[in-house]
């Protein structure tokens, strides 16, 4: 609810109105961007770029991975 200022009128209701995450879960979407601009850079003949995106990716799907076992158990 807000005021006419636009303050909230109870400051708890913006506490419970967002769920507490600390991981949003962008991940394997970043490791997908990171490996087509690794295939990019390959087509181009950017081998150093293309390396290091594909590492970039290689780490990021396996923190996704860890992470998806992880709420998986929990």
């Amino acid at each position: 609810m807000l005021t006419v200022a636009g303050r909230l009128s109870d400051p708890l209701s913006a506490l419970t109105a967002v769920p507490l995450q600390f991981f949003s879960g962008d991940f394997i979407t970043l490791a997908i961007a990171f490996f087509v601009l690794a295939i990019v850079a390959a087509l181009l003949g950017a081998r150093g770029i293309a390396g290091l995106s594909m590492e970039i990716a290689k780490w990021l799907v396996l923190i996704f991975l860890v992470l998806a076992v992880v709420s998986l158990v929990l």
